[in-house]
């Protein structure tokens, strides 16, 4: 079983950045995800200052793909898309149907990310048919319907044509909206948002009257309150997930990394802190805790 760092989700400084991936050149991990997957006007780096992050990290011997944008909107944002899929050297992770379409038609093999709605045996293997190597959970799936799914006729004959990996730390991705939330939380509007975002290394979030932490506000991205924690699961998805994927905090992921690697087989199991989830993995409300 491999390790995954997914693409960062939230708006950091240029510098920030650089730092995080210059720690996860020196990391055990095994495989980056590198790009804005969330809004196209998050400018501080670009696709070059990406294509240099990921020389570095495949000279550090990490597998580097690069993650396209989730929710297109503009033209601008089709011809950067575009630049993604055919940039040549790096597998791409698409998160949206047209970079599939774009990389299908040029015969490229493609990454399928979790916001792709592929929750059957028929798409996945339609997907296999299209290019994919390589399947990404949608985050509300449990560990039981992915056996199920696996274990279907259609699925056994492809089974080694793809890797099946898992989202299994950080807050996850629920929903996506034209409009920005994190601008509508400053009375701004989304054009004249002065990227405010970037005041929220880990997002702003949305409490109910009650006090519980319900959401997490990332820009056009609801992310969910509680944090999504597998760690004590792990031993459970050997056979089944090939890859672990950890999402970037603002601090402490690699720390987490290590927690990880050392209860792959359930040696040091964790407690899990407060604010932490598993829920939809257990076939439970996904802010309940197993």
């Amino acid at each position: 079983m491999k390790f995954s760092l997914g693409p960062i989700q939230y708006f950091w400084p240029k510098a920030q950045v650089q730092q995080f991936y210059r720690q996860a050149a020196e990391s055990a991990i095994d495989i980056v995800y590198l790009g804005e997957t969330v809004c196209s006007k998050r400018r501080e780096l670009k696709l070059d200052d990406y294509l240099q992050l990921a020389h570095m990290l495949r000279e550090a011997g990490k597998q580097v793909c690069l993650s396209t944008m989730t929710l297109l909107e503009a033209p601008s944002e089709l011809r950067e898309l575009r630049r993604y899929c055919e940039n040549g050297d790096f597998l791409v992770e698409a998160n949206d149907v047209g970079a599939i379409q774009m990389l299908q038609e040029q015969g490229i093999t493609f990454v399928c990310g979790p916001a792709i709605s592929c929750y059957n045996q028929h798409a996945l293997r339609r997907l296999v048919g299209m290019g994919l190597q390589r399947w990404v959970l949608p985050v509300e799936l449990s560990e039981q319907w992915l056996r199920d799914l696996l274990s279907q006729s259609c699925i056994q004959d492809i089974r080694d044509c793809f890797q099946t990996e898992l989202l299994a730390f950080g807050h996850l991705p629920l929903a996506w909206s034209g409009r920005c939330f994190t601008a509508r939380s400053e009375n701004r509007s989304k054009d004249q948002c002065e990227l405010c975002c970037i005041k929220y290394p880990e997002g702003r979030t949305v409490t109910s009257q009650d006090g519980k932490q319900v959401f997490v506000l990332n820009g056009i991205q609801t992310q969910s309150g509680d944090r999504y924690n597998l760690i004590n699961q792990l031993p459970q998805m050997h056979g089944l997930v090939d890859i672990v994927r950890l999402s970037p905090q603002h601090e402490g992921t690699f720390d987490w990394l290590a927690k990880f690697k050392a209860n792959l087989h359930g040696e040091a199991p964790q407690p899990l802190p407060d604010g932490d989830c598993n829920g939809y993995w257990l076939q439970l409300a996904g802010m309940a805790s197993g």
